[in-house]
């Protein structure tokens, strides 16, 4: 597989439809890795710093391997830019016919069946007027749309409950039996899928797809020769959540809602079965009511009895209605498919209910409106590895992020990838002149009560000198609100630069007034730590409050750290500081974007020089200069500013 060098050249095609395209050596070396792993059906780890061109360089060797692909992303947004952007322009240079295919999980997909339920549904107390909106907006767009991937509808949002209602999952889906099972969305994708060469999903799709795989389920692997894993850091964590075990209250009232409607619709709802029906909402509401006070995460050992005998009142609920309607003399599917779901549901409770407290973290997360019961394995590297290792498929992990150091020990650990050869490419930015990092000196303890007001003294010059220009990326949504506050204190009435607070407005639109006005200050927390791409001096400085360890309430982390302390390791050397590395890697990744970008990084925790972990974290940061003086910081950044006006 040699054509992909023809691509990487000064002469490439690609100079013809990428304005501005430079060969890079490092995006040359990462592309002959990624061939030379699909051409043996090896496994390979790559690191590929900012700027190296990753997807350009794993993409192009896909495209002429003449195999079938299957490109993971850790998020939707990447999933549709690759779709969308990416491969279409790169099908019409390589010279061969290529098929590609965009694959979501279910819930991505209308469903036509459940949509017409929902238009002779009464409307909801409470709702009716928002809803039948966003209903309306739907049902326009369903006459018209090939694909039914929601991501077209722009006017209803993401979150919006109306879709859960016109969406299918596993358990309410009717399969041949639908009146809609020619037109499915979710069929016609996954046909595609199956007939094409290059096959995008997500990494919560192609997990699902393993797990069922170990049921005799599995759909997309048994075809596929090779797997690209892009935003690879992302993967351990959702493996994490895919092997373990989730029964929640909305799969119950979900059901309720369904049941009344299709038993209705057959002529069985009498009063034996709504009183059936009843019963669950009962028994779900009264697991709700034991949960009040106990907090948003809950230890399963911390459950008060009446929790426990409530939910054994569900079960038996559950197994009642299962009892009544999955019944094969019924004829109507949709009522029979309501009591098969009343059958899984109350195997799965009575799983978690069952499990043994060695194999790994049970917990409940309990949110305003609903709750969950939860078991998460603390180890999932066995069953990735078998997983991988059962048929000769390659398997490339790519990101910015997976090394610590130069040491990719960490990820190989947490993904089973024993034989994975590694191969790590730094950035081909000049940090030493693009940018300085900025420790400033004498700050308070991460644990002082004093310590934002601290950070935002520190930051104000940076930010004063600059123009705005910045994003503040916190590890909590405490520090966040306090930090706000006292921006707008020190501003005093003056408004320098505009302020974006992280909740204000949904991700993508705060990121989008952000490089409209140029000058602002943006304020948020995880969520824009990665994924957040903004080229240019509207983004000139990137301030981290402290290194991002993982909540100590997290139960992934709980879960992590109790699997390695019971084989006798060290969770923290292991763990917690590996990961926190990884994190602060992605948050200071934000800053440098482009050859010509350039700024400043500050961090504000002092643990950085005074704990002997600190050169974990200082060693795997890009090779910007060290600063712990605030003029010099300054400096640098009105140095770069002036010269844009020159």
């Amino acid at each position: 597989m040699s054509d992909w060098r023809s691509l990487l050249q000064p002469d490439s095609p690609l100079a013809e439809v990428l304005p501005g395209y430079q060969p890079r050596a490092e995006q040359q070396v990462m592309a002959e890795a990624v061939a030379q792993a699909i051409d043996e059906r090896s496994h390979l780890v790559v690191e590929a710093g900012t700027g190296t061109g990753k997807t350009f360089a794993y993409l192009i060797p896909v495209l002429l391997s003449g195999v079938k692909v299957l490109v993971s992303t850790g998020t939707r947004n990447l999933q549709d830019q690759l779709f969308h952007r990416d491969l279409p322009l790169l099908c019409g240079l390589v010279g061969r016919p290529v098929r590609i295919a965009l694959l979501k999980g279910r819930s991505n997909y209308l469903c036509r069946h459940r949509l017409s339920l929902e238009v002779a549904a009464p409307p909801l107390p409470g709702f009716e007027r928002s809803r039948q909106r966003a209903l309306g907006r739907i049902v326009r767009w369903s006459e018209t749309t090939e694909s039914g991937d929601i991501a077209e509808v722009d006017s209803v949002a993401d979150n919006d409950p109306i879709w859960q209602s016109v969406t299918s999952t596993r358990e309410n889906c009717l399969g041949q039996d639908c009146p809609e099972f020619r037109r499915c969305h979710v069929l016609l994708a996954r046909r595609e899928a199956q007939a094409a060469d290059v096959v995008v999903v997500n990494h919560h799709l192609l997990l699902a797809d393993m797990a069922l795989r170990e049921e005799g389920f599995g759909e997309l692997l048994p075809g596929a020769q090779a797997v690209i894993l892009d935003e690879a850091h992302q993967f351990p964590d959702v493996a994490a959540q895919f092997f373990g075990t989730r029964f929640g209250s909305r799969v119950v009232l979900s059901l309720v809602r369904d049941a009344e409607l299709e038993f209705t619709r057959a002529g069985l709802l009498d009063a034996s079965g709504r009183s059936q029906l009843a019963e669950l909402e009962s028994a779900v509401g009264a697991i709700s009511l034991t949960l009040t006070g106990l907090g948003d995460r809950i230890e399963w050992s911390r459950l008060p009895d009446a929790a426990l005998e409530a939910t054994e009142e569900l079960a038996i609920a559950l197994e009642n209605v299962a009892a009544r309607y999955d019944d094969p003399s019924i004829e109507e599917a949709a009522v029979r498919q309501c009591g098969r779901r009343a059958v899984e549901a109350a195997a799965r409770l009575r799983t978690l209910l069952a499990y043994d407290e060695s194999l790994g973290l049970q917990w409940v997360d309990n949110a305003a409106r609903y709750f969950s019961f939860e078991f998460t394995p603390f180890e999932v590297a066995d069953r990735l590895k078998a997983q991988t290792q059962e048929r000769p498929c390659a398997w490339v992990h790519t990101s910015a992020t997976l090394a610590i150091g130069q040491q990719f020990g960490h990820y190989i650990q947490r993904v089973g990838a024993d034989s994975a050869r590694t191969l790590q490419i730094a950035s081909p930015f000049d940090y030493s002149t693009q940018s300085r990092l900025y420790l400033p000196p004498n700050m308070p303890d991460p644990s002082d009560r004093g310590f934002t007001r601290a950070l935002i003294d520190a930051a104000l010059p940076l930010l004063r000198a600059a123009g705005g220009r910045a994003f503040l990326l916190f590890t909590s949504h405490r520090a966040l609100g306090e930090a706000a506050q006292l921006l707008r204190e020190a501003m005093d009435g003056d408004d320098p630069f505009p302020l974006l607070i992280q909740g204000d407005m949904p991700r993508d639109t705060l990121v989008k007034r952000f490089r409209e006005i140029g000058h602002a200050v943006l304020l948020g927390t995880s969520s824009f730590w990665e994924g957040v791409d903004v080229r240019g001096p509207a983004l000139s400085i990137v301030v981290i409050d402290k290194l991002p360890f993982a909540s100590p309430d997290d139960p992934l982390l709980k879960a992590r750290l109790e699997g390695l302390r019971r084989t006798g390791r060290n969770g923290f050397a292991e763990h917690q500081i590996p990961q926190a590395v990884l994190t602060l890697k992605q948050g200071v990744g934000r800053l440098i974007r482009d050859p010509a970008d350039f700024g400043v990084v500050m961090i504000g925790d002092p643990r950085l020089r005074s704990r002997s972990y600190g050169r974990s974290f200082l060693a795997s940061l890009p090779p910007m200069p060290v600063t712990t003086q605030v003029d010099e910081a300054v400096a640098f950044l009105r140095h770069h500013l002036a010269g844009l006006n020159e």
